[in-house]
């Protein structure tokens, strides 16, 4: 019996598109067989209704086409899910509850419940759905847009919320792309059969989807898109999901419709707001000032306000970053004021400007300085300077240490006077040719007074070669090399020489 039926719900959306509400309450009066039944027979008192299926019987038999799409889908990995199943996403039966309204459009009426869905994906329908949300926008999105539809979506699957979109261009695939990208849960609801991607320039973003989430459709494998089912489809989006987000829409958009069906179903419709000069966000716009349901949200945590558990989810609120005098008082703040940029100012200054008397003003002194926003400065106060920051990448000994090859000064070098330039190691007596250079003729100690001027010339240049404390020596031929002598050393040497 159930294979009976599941093959009869298949020939009868395959006989009258999916959303007609007749057709919804035949099921419901007679069972999906005996509906089937009269839809064949013309036993229809609606004109139309039987005009339709006459139709399409013409052109082959409801229940062979229904094995047909059975088969193919068994082939294709796909499985068919009916509302006798537990798979069923119970969430669409409230489809219902838009029956009966006055609708002066044919996609306003068929609002039905779906007879079956096609799902192609491993994880099962219903429990992908119990935890959803939709993301839904415009195709002809901006950057904009698609950043804030691929961010939504992905802080949205890391926190295990399914997304939800119709995987057409711009807004849908990039919501889709999020949630993959975060390991995420995704379902797209096609406006045509499982096995026949539509934009094709999707066909990968469907592979990945069947691979790690679900496609599902009210049509049979091998059903092309065309525009009306497009619209039919939003209703499933839209009853399946806890809330909907629209990032983007025209002025008039198929998400526009979607979240007017969530309004009617009393789920949770939320806008992302855009440039106000962008065609992309007019739509959005629109919603927030006619609908006063629609809440604005700007990001993931007021989606999550906004569905999820009553109490626990809230968004936090935008701070900007604490500043040490945010929490003053009043008379502290106002002290604060009139304290000089550049400066110092005295507490009867201070107590004149800010209209406060000198002993209140004392006190707020010492609590800002307490608290290290002023400091004393001779007989006022003025501004603490601000810490600086260490240079990035360095440890605190590697900020505070120079490097010896660059030091131009003894405070840099870190060397004592006598180390670092002194007289003694840049062109003194000691070094040309004075008396200091014990047991030197004449001749040498020219030489030596020509060594020291190129050393003194040398020194000016490179500061690091002046902080030397080496000596230059004759070895003959021409030839010199350095001894290093130390301090002590030399002025042994000083105090030897006549």
């Amino acid at each position: 019996m159930s294979e009976r039926v599941r093959l009869a719900r298949i020939a009868l959306h395959w006989l009258i598109e999916p959303g007609n509400e007749a057709v919804h309450r035949m099921v419901n009066a007679n069972g999906p067989l005996r509906a089937l039944e009269r839809l064949i027979e013309g036993d229809v008192p609606d004109s139309q209704l039987r005009g339709a299926a006459e139709a399409r019987i013409a052109t082959g038999d409801p229940r062979e086409v229904a094995e047909a799409a059975l088969e193919r889908a068994e082939r294709l990995g796909a499985r068919i899910v009916i509302p006798e199943d537990d798979e069923w996403p119970q969430p669409v039966r409230d489809l219902t509850q838009l029956l009966g309204r006055p609708a002066e459009h044919r996609i306003d009426r068929d609002v039905a419940p779906p007879l079956c869905l096609w799902v192609r994906g491993a994880p099962r329908l219903d429990e992908a759905l119990a935890r959803s949300v939709a993301v839904v926008g415009a195709r002809a999105s901006t950057h904009y847009g698609e950043h804030v539809a691929t961010t939504l979506a992905y802080e949205l699957a890391e926190q295990e919320w399914t997304i939800v979109s119709g995987g057409a261009h711009g807004i849908d695939a990039a919501a889709h792309r999020g949630a993959l990208s975060a390991g995420g849960l995704t379902v797209a609801v096609l406006a045509c059969g499982v096995d026949r991607p539509y934009p094709s320039g999707n066909t990968g973003l469907f592979d990945r989807i069947a691979e790690a989430g679900l496609l599902i459709s009210e049509w049979p494998p091998g059903s092309v898109p065309v525009r009306h089912r497009f619209l039919i489809r939003n209703r499933v989006i839209a009853a399946a999901t806890r809330g909907t987000v629209v990032v983007e829409a025209s002025a008039r958009s198929g998400a526009s419709q979607t979240l007017r069906r969530a309004i009617a179903l009393g789920r949770r419709p939320m806008v992302v707001p855009g440039p106000v000069t962008s065609a992309m966000s007019v739509g959005c716009h629109e919603l927030l000032r006619d609908r006063s349901e629609v809440r604005l949200v700007t990001g993931a945590a007021h989606v999550l306000e906004e569905i999820g558990q009553i109490g626990s989810d809230l968004a936090p609120r935008p701070r900007d970053p604490e500043r040490p005098h945010d929490g003053l008082d009043v008379e502290s703040a106002m002290v604060l004021e009139w304290i000089p940029r550049r400066g110092t100012a005295g507490p009867d200054e201070l107590a004149a400007r800010a209209g406060l008397d000198i002993r209140t003003v004392m006190r707020k002194l010492s609590l800002l300085e307490s608290l290290g926003i002023v400091a004393r400065s001779g007989g006022g106060y003025r501004l603490a300077p601000k810490p600086r920051p260490p240079k990035a990448g360095a440890s605190p000994t590697e900020a505070s240490a120079a490097p010896s090859h660059a030091a131009a000064s003894p405070s840099e070098a870190g060397a004592t006077p006598a180390q670092a330039g002194t007289p003694a190691q840049a062109g003194t007596p000691a070094q040309t040719g004075t008396p200091a250079q014990a047991g030197t003729t004449p001749a040498q100690a020219g030489s030596a007074s020509t060594r020291a001027g190129t050393t003194s010339r040398r020194a000016d240049a490179a500061p690091t070669q002046a902080t030397s404390t080496s000596t230059r020596i004759s070895t003959g031929a021409g030839g010199t090399r350095r001894v290093a002598r130390s301090r002590a050393q030399k002025e042994q040497e000083a105090g030897a020489a006549p």
